[in-house]
This record gives structure tokens, C-alpha cells and sequence, in this order.
């Protein structure tokens, strides 16, 4: 494996390029400035700009590192031509190089088109431009906040804590913003050198091992139960009670889901549809199985309240992706392939705010995969805010 890597004097090159060699892999290294990449990399071939496609003939990938970072000063024209024009001349030459695959560090505010900072509308422009080309292998790498054998940027406030206390103030940090470790970024360049695009651009420590993180969130799920029995049992009652009266069957609907890791558990609901119908994903079952006032149920989302009882045997989170039915293999699939099923479903999530439900498995295992790229504890408040508020109507009735 060859691979080309420009902006390597840079935190994130000094980070990886010990990383990949490790793998075996045979680095070029171009910068502007030459002189200063030999004192760095002392046994690493380098090149300029200008040689690039002479240089880097026949290499299997060129990683685009270099970049005008939002903690540099300069205008909009600035950001644009280290940012767009260095990245449009940089995929040229490779093009000319004949190498296979472009590979672009961006950022995941790149996607967020309230993000107006210099840094992040160039960025934008430049996956614009990239969102073109036909001849070559692209991938976007959206990274957020990158770590390592340092810290740099947001997360360099750490080297003010004390050195015992640093972990745990990261670990603080990590759950309010979403972070890398540079041995993932390596490895997820070396997947994409490979041949393995990504499906989801965005690389990140989806909150691994993340105790301040994690146990935030199951605080906020007890609480959730707690709230939901001790002031709402009336509410409960009252659902049990109208579904009884107005259809034959229990009250309470409990339906085999898949969990974590794939494991199936039983799922409990308030019954919205009639006895007999048939166990598929809602989106396949007609309008006339949901029963009156399990319409009304459905549409307050107040048969999910009775998933506090799996909340508490820690089955399910208040906020994840949906378990889907054993039945659903293609969404199954998907979600394994793009590691979702690590995660604990959820009552409600990214995916489901968004009007996106179990009728389209690879759109919604990818918006589940994007949630676990990005979530944080503010990002689990704003889906528990506007469930509350009534965005996502669950899966829609054939």
C-alpha cells in the first residue's frame, strides 16, 4: 500500500504518519515546505507540490491534510484558497498521478450549514467541488475535535488540568463534544486506501468507553422512568384502561425487538392495533389495523410509555435507534454493516426527527450511524426537546 499525504507537518500528519507506518505502508509526504518535513520525518521520502504528479506516480491514495484552520486569521478569500483552491490543484495533479483515491480531512461542521465560520463555508465549497469529479475516488474524512499523544485546538483547555485529572476532565469534555483519536483516523484512511469507502463520512469515538458520557445518559433515562411512573401512572392507567374498553385484546402489546448487539428482547406497548394483525414493520401494515383511539395513541406517542419498564432493565435508552422487528433483516443488515447495533436502541432518535422511518433501511441505518458519529449529551437533549415538541411522527401506516 503507497499513499501520498500533503499537510503532514500538521498535528493530525504527525499523528498518523507513525500510525501508518506501523502498517506497512509506504508514505510520500508533500508539503511547500520540504526542509521542514525531512527535520520531522528524518526516513520519509517528501516532494512538493510541484512534483506530485511525477513523485507520486502509481500511489494507491493521496490523503489531503493541509488546511486553513479556523484558529488561523485571515478573509473569506484567504480561507478559500488554502482551503478550495490548494484542494482543487491538489486533486488534479493526483488525477494526473494517476492515483486512485482522493481522500479530503474536512470537518463535520462542513454539513452544518448554520456553521457560517470562514473555515467551515470554505470547507463546504471544497466538497462541492469534489461532489464533481467522475474520475477519481473521493472520500470526504468529516473529522471533529482530533486527539492523540496531545491535545490541540478546543481540547488543548486540558493541559491546564493537572496530569491525573486530565482523563476524566477529557472524558467531561468528550460528552459535550464529540472527538477522535488519531489511531481512528488512521484507520479509517487506510480503509479507504483499500477500497472501503466509508458509508458514513464521519469518524469519530462515538463515545467508547465514555463513563461521564454514559452514565449522563442513564441518569437521564432513570429519571425519565421515575417521572413517567411516579407522575404520569394516572396517564398509564387511563391508556390501559381506553384501549381495554374500546377493542378485544391486552392493553399492553409486548413484541420481540432487536437490541444491542443484535440480541432480541421483549419490547412493551400500549396495543394501537387490532388483534391478529400481522407481525411486519408498521410502515407495511394498512391504515385500518390501527384502531381509534390507538390512532390517538400513535400520534401523541403515548404508547411508547409503557418502554419505560425496558428502560429500566437498561434494554432500551431514551434516546437511540429504534429496534426494528426480527423480521426486518435488510435494516439488520445495514445496521450491522455500519456498526449500529453497538449501541442500545432508543424510544426516540436522529433518525426519527428527522421523518425517517423502518420504510427506508439504508437511509435510516446510515441516519442511525451518523447519530453515533455525533452524539453527545447536548445532541440527546435537542432529540428529547424536539420529540417533546412534536417533530417525527413514527412510522408512518402504509
Amino acid at each position: 500500500m503507497r499513499i501520498a499525504i500533503t499537510g503532514a507537518s500538521g498535528f493530525i500528519g504527525q499523528e498518523i504518519v507513525p500510525l501508518l507506518q506501523k502498517e506497512n505502508v509506504e508514505l510520500l509526504l508533500i508539503g511547500r515546505d520540504t526542509d521542514k518535513l525531512r527535520t520531522i520525518f528524518q526516513d520519509v521520502p517528501v516532494a512538493s507540490y510541484k512534483n506530485i504528479e511525477s513523485s507520486a506516480k502509481g500511489y494507491d491514495a493521496l490523503v489531503h491534510l493541509a488546511v486553513k484552520n479556523n484558529d488561523q486569521p485571515g478573509t473569506l478569500d484567504d480561507f478559500r484558497k488554502a482551503n478550495v483552491e490548494l484542494t482543487t490543484e491538489t486533486l488534479e495533479a493526483a488525477k494526473a498521478a494517476g492515483i486512485k483515491m482522493f481522500i479530503n480531512a474536512t470537518t463535520m461542521h462542513a454539513s452544518q450549514t448554520a456553521d457560517q465560520s470562514l473555515y467551515a463555508q470554505s470547507k463546504r465549497e471544497a466538497e462541492v467541488v469534489l461532489s464533481r469529479e467522475k474520475t477519481i475516488a473521493v472520500v470526504n474524512l468529516r473529522l471533529p475535535s482530533v486527539y492523540g499523544s496531545a491535545f490541540r485546538g478546543r481540547l488543548s483547555i486540558l493541559d491546564r488540568f493537572p496530569r491525573p485529572v486530565r482523563p476524566i476532565a477529557f472524558q467531561v469534555l468528550a460528552s459535550l463534544k464529540p472527538t477522535v483519536h488519531s489511531k481512528y483516523v488512521a484507520a479509517v484512511i487506510l480503509t479507504a486506501a483499500r477500497g472501503g469507502k466509508p458509508a458514513v463520512s464521519i469518524t469519530s469515538d462515538r463515545q467508547k468507553g465514555n463513563i461521564a458520557y454514559h452514565g449522563a445518559k442513564r441518569i437521564v433515562d432513570i429519571s425519565f422512568a421515575i417521572f413517567v411512573i411516579g407522575a404520569l401512572w394516572w396517564a398509564l392507567l387511563g391508556a390501559w384502561l381506553a384501549v381495554k374498553a374500546t377493542s378485544p385484546g391486552p392493553g399492553i402489546f409486548a413484541q420481540q425487538r432487536v437490541g444491542k448487539g443484535g440480541r432480541p428482547f421483549t419490547c412493551y406497548k400500549f396495543r394501537t392495533m387490532s388483534l391478529g394483525t400481522k407481525e411486519a414493520g408498521t410502515h407495511e401494515v394498512t391504515a385500518d389495523s390501527v384502531t381509534a383511539v390507538g390512532g390517538f395513541l400513535r400520534k401523541t406517542k403515548i404508547d411508547e410509555l409503557p418502554q419505560v419498564w425496558n428502560i429500566l432493565r437498561n434494554e432500551l435508552s431514551l434516546v437511540g435507534p429504534r429496534p426494528c422487528l426480527p423480521v426486518q433483516q435488510n435494516l439488520i443488515k445495514a445496521r450491522a454493516d455500519l456498526g449500529v447495533l453497538d449501541a442500545s436502541g432508543g424510544i426516540t432518535g436522529w433518525a426519527q426527527i428527522q421523518n425517517v422511518d423502518m420504510s427506508d433501511p439504508v437511509r435510516l441505518a446510515t441516519l442511525d450511524a451518523e447519530y453515533l458519529a455525533l452524539r453527545t449529551i447536548p445532541l440527546d437533549l435537542k432529540i428529547i426537546l424536539a420529540t417533546a415538541i412534536g417533530h417525527g411522527q413514527g412510522d408512518k401506516i402504509k
